[in-house]
């Protein structure tokens, strides 16, 4: 404790054979951090940047990947700075702030998991009643009241924490959580503890009560309707059941490991309650991105056009014309490709169609061109074609 500016610092032991593994331990978080940050921002942008999905479901998925940014920006950029640094050590302020986002960023997450069941719900149990009840103002409120509820109801807990005693300033944690920061008191915790009983029994009861009830209904009703129905039923409520389960089962790992101290190995304490903050942030862009077969398109719409520049190799007057991109002639080349026969040693032969459609290319640009055409291609293009051969 350091009182020379009237500021508590607590120590955070929690860490394991840092000193051996300092480097290693960055270069896998910040590894991982990046990953969840590239995944999740890559798939809010697609859902934000095209129009046709611009609907309530996409705008839920937008909404908990942003959520799952918001809580791991609260958790990773301090760890990172633990790793390197040679004290590890937090202010009592910036521990209860930790703490604080990341319990609102979990109670959010089980808020906005119920708001896309309901969401689910209405869309395939009352599919007629769809566009009425579920409107963009609708969504709006949900999404206002998934932030605003778990923080109010985080924020009293941590008030409640902050006005403890504390009388211990070792933290047996690489992150703050609530429960440990109590511990560290040596006044009465209980109006504390009871509270944050209450918390978790109002975020994740009800929640799991109303899940179960809309997934029982949905199941009812595809029963009764036919195996396409079914299909397209499932395929969108998978990732939201899958997501739904590992974030349950890591919340609960997060709440029982910090009380069973002593009774565990020291380092599966400290490593199974930050799967919650590594695992769920990960699987969710993944499991939505490739399992929604709307986003799933968009995503390598995307990657194929900004991934590289198509070369097209004009022969006029014994001069090369240069590069042109996918991005300007897309809808041309879209059509063009699907009359590709095949790709040998470089060269693609076209049927007489796409020979015409060359020629539209030439004269769009006031060019003349020879009646043979080749096609400077890479790896990638080349694998990109195997599908039309």
């Amino acid at each position: 404790m350091d009182n020379s500016s009237y500021v508590t610092y607590l120590v955070m032991d929690g860490h394991i054979e840092l000193h051996k593994y300092r480097y290693f331990y960055f270069i896998i978080t910040l590894t991982v951090y990046l990953l969840i940050i590239c995944c999740n921002v890559v798939v809010i942008f697609v859902i934000y940047t095209n129009k046709c999905l611009h609907e309530p479901m996409y705008i839920f998925i937008a909404a908990l990947l942003f959520n799952s940014l918001f809580g791991t920006t609260a958790f990773y950029p301090k760890l990172l700075s633990d790793f390197l640094s040679e004290r590890q050590v937090t202010s009592y302020s910036a521990c209860l702030f930790q703490a604080f986002f990341i319990y609102t960023y979990a109670a959010s997450e089980f808020a906005l998991l119920t708001a896309m069941a309901y969401d689910r719900y209405v869309s395939i149990c009352k599919p007629l009643q769809y566009a009425t009840l579920i409107k963009i103002s609708t969504v709006k409120k949900l999404l206002l009241c998934c932030c605003f509820f778990p923080a109010c109801e985080i924020g009293t807990l941590i008030i409640l924490t902050s006005r403890l005693q504390l009388c211990k300033f070792h933290l047996d944690r690489i992150y703050c959580n609530d429960y440990s920061i109590a511990k560290l008191s040596c006044g009465d915790t209980s109006v504390t503890n009871l509270y944050g009983l209450f918390c978790v029994t109002l975020t994740v009861f009800p929640a799991l009560i109303f899940i179960i009830y809309s997934y029982v209904r949905i199941f009812e009703i595809c029963l009764k309707n036919s195996k396409e129905f079914r299909r397209k039923a499932l395929q969108t409520c998978f990732p939201h059941l899958f997501i739904l389960i590992s974030f349950c089962v890591f919340s609960c790992i997060e709440v029982i490991t910090p009380r069973l101290e002593g009774n565990i190995p020291h380092t599966i304490s400290e490593i199974m309650p930050i799967l919650g903050l590594v695992f769920p942030p990960l699987i969710n862009p993944i499991m939505y991105g490739l399992k929604l077969q709307e986003i799933d398109s968009k995503i390598k719409k995307i990657m194929f056009n900004a991934g590289m520049k198509v070369p097209v190799l004009l022969p006029f007057s014994s001069q090369l014309v240069g590069w042109t991109s996918v991005v300007q002639l897309e809808s041309l080349f879209n059509e063009l490709f699907q009359r590709v026969w095949c790709v040998t040693s470089g060269q693609l032969i076209f049927d007489p169609a796409a020979e015409a459609l060359l020629e539209g290319v030439a004269q769009a640009k006031a060019q003349p061109i020879s009646s043979e055409m080749t096609y400077a291609t890479s790896e990638h293009s080349v694998g990109s074609l195997e599908g039309c051969c």
